[in-house]
């Protein structure tokens, strides 16, 4: 009896162990599908930002369609003409993909 309680009592203290290797096994899950392409995505789109010049076609964060007309990296500032003569001034952080490359989804 007492090496069968013996037992019970050596068995539980592995738990802990298990728990801990569990935990860092999910963690490492999260990190690798949710975490690091997010991260991607974004070191992507700042790259994107970056490289924004005179006469590109851009999308802004409101789904507006538009051409950059200039470009002043001084105030991080875009002028984008969105009609023949209608220029808007937009934050560059709030422009947010290329419009070329959406033409293909649409097809």
């Amino acid at each position: 009896m007492q090496t069968l309680f013996i037992f019970l009592q050596a068995s539980q203290g592995d738990g802990g162990m298990g728990m801990i290797l569990m935990l860092v096994a999910m963690f490492a899950i999260m990190y690798f599908f949710m975490i690091r392409p997010q991260q991607k995505k974004q070191k992507e789109l700042q790259n994107f930002r970056k490289s924004i010049e005179k006469g590109q076609e851009v999308i802004t964060a409101g789904g507006i369609y538009g051409t950059v007309r200039d470009v002043d990296d001084v105030n991080n500032i875009l002028i984008i003409e969105i009609a023949n003569g209608v220029r808007v001034r937009v934050d560059r952080d709030s422009v947010f993909g290329s419009a070329a490359s959406t033409e293909n989804y649409s097809k």
